[in-house]
């Protein structure tokens, strides 16, 4: 039973070879043609890639008219250090050669396609601000031309570039940087080839875009042709707006910062007595806050003027360096301390003496009468001496002026703990005034240069 249906299928088979034979002369074999095609339009002595091709409307002392537009892959890094940044992109050029004009056959062949880019006239475009740059080969040359068959020519290829980006720290790490991709003629001037953009949506860009310490704003395009002792040349340019991410920079420099300014005033609430607690804290934390400033510095490039972080750190240096003289203050300020009871004890004693000089003078009144006739009229020097003694306890003991502030800080009974108390307000005060004003002024500026 299987050999007879297998036989049967083999007759079919063979009585259907003269009808498919027959629809295969009469298809025609499109791949073949384009090769007809491709040597005809571009066979030796029929195309002579040197030469431009035509303006518009074929008119030959017209420039030629390129249009561009790329598509931004990618955007591996930002250097704020070099002042670069690398992009990966595909890059198009779309131009008009009616040399390259040929027959579609009603639509069958839409386009051709090629990889050898040497083999047409090619746009001498190069790009201004680049530092680096390669072409990708994996696993063949990312690269096509297409003709199509009214002769317009579409170069792509995708490239990867490293540009220069002249940026501007004053207000680093809240700062905006434009960076630009310029690409111009580098031999033929704006009488025989210019670029335009094309025209809708000129650049495109990635929807995952993604950067580790900016964010991609907007994208501006432009012209910037230039003139030169040889001529003027083409140039088409986009400006690419980043914002720098503020997050990062607040929690790896900004707290860790503030953190070590209030560290060091612990010192304030240390006994005054405990000169290698207080020693070692303020200057842990100078070296420290020294160490987080160089580690800022060797991130960026040495530049003349002052930035936003500089200020910053600048500040924060000075108030733990502060804190340290503080100590040095108080530790002075303690050695008075014991002067000043040296000198109370002296003031006691002048008030003991005062007292007594005062009782000898109330019994002297008591016997005025008696003892007036035989007073001499001229007095002895000890007298004139204990009388100047009691003027000066008596200067001493006259009663001081006091205010709410006085008051106070009578309670602490030394000027080397009043020094701490009064530091123990002063500097956060002013630490939290700084920050008002540094903040409100950076942040405005920032939003000026927004608009």
């Amino acid at each position: 039973m299987v050999a007879v249906k297998w036989g049967y299928s083999v007759a079919l088979l063979l009585l259907a070879l003269p009808h498919l034979s027959w629809a295969n002369q009469g298809k025609v074999n499109f791949r073949e043609k384009e090769k007809q095609v491709l040597d005809q339009i571009l066979g030796p002595g029929r195309y002579d890639a040197r030469i431009r091709p035509s303006g518009v409307n074929g008119t030959a002392d017209a420039p030629t008219i390129v249009q561009v537009n790329i598509f931004l892959r990618s955007i591996s890094k930002i250097d704020d250090y070099k002042m670069e940044y690398s992009v990966q992109l595909t890059f198009r050029e779309q131009w008009l050669d009616e040399r390259l004009k040929f027959n579609d056959f009603g639509g069958k062949i839409k386009y051709l396609t090629l990889t050898d880019a040497q083999r047409v006239w090619m746009p001498d475009l190069f790009f201004s601000n680049e530092k680096e740059g390669h072409f990708h080969n994996i696993i063949m040359p990312n690269v096509y031309i297409r003709i199509f068959p009214y002769g317009s020519v579409l170069y792509s290829i995708r490239i990867s570039l490293t540009l220069s980006c002249p940026m501007n720290l004053k207000l680093y790490p809240l700062d905006r940087q434009v960076c630009s991709l310029r690409m111009a003629s580098y031999g033929w001037t704006t009488d025989d080839l210019v670029f335009l953009w094309k025209d809708g949506d000129p650049v495109q860009v990635v929807k995952n875009l993604h950067l580790p310490r900016f964010t991609l704003e907007k994208f501006l395009t432009d012209y910037c042709n230039s003139k030169t002792n040889t001529g003027e040349y083409s140039c088409l340019k986009v400006d690419l707006l980043f914002k720098r991410e503020f997050s990062y920079y607040l929690i790896q420099i900004y707290i860790p910062c503030c953190m070590l300014v209030i560290v060091s005033w612990v010192s304030f609430w240390l006994d005054q007595n405990a000169i290698p607690a207080r020693v070692s804290l303020g200057v842990t934390t100078l070296l420290t806050m020294a160490t987080q400033t160089s580690g800022i510095n060797a991130s960026l490039p040495p530049v003349s003027y002052t930035k936003a972080i500089d200020v910053w750190t600048g500040v924060c240096l000075t108030f733990v360096f502060g804190a340290l003289l503080e100590f040095a203050l108080v530790n002075y300020a303690s050695r008075s301390d014991m002067h000043r009871e040296t000198m109370k004890k002296q003031r006691r004693q002048c008030e003991m003496e005062h007292a007594a000089s005062l009782e000898a003078a109330a019994d002297l009144l008591e016997d005025g009468a008696t003892t007036f006739a035989m007073k001499p009229l001229v007095r002895h020097p000890g007298d004139a001496l204990t009388l100047e003694k009691v003027r000066q306890c008596e200067i001493h003991m006259q009663p001081k002026r006091e205010n709410c502030c006085r008051t106070w800080l009578s309670k602490f009974p030394t000027r080397s703990k009043r020094i701490d108390v009064i530091s123990r307000i002063t500097f956060p005060l002013v630490f939290a005034l700084f920050n008002l004003v540094y903040w409100s002024t950076y942040l405005f500026r920032e939003d000026a240069e927004r608009e």
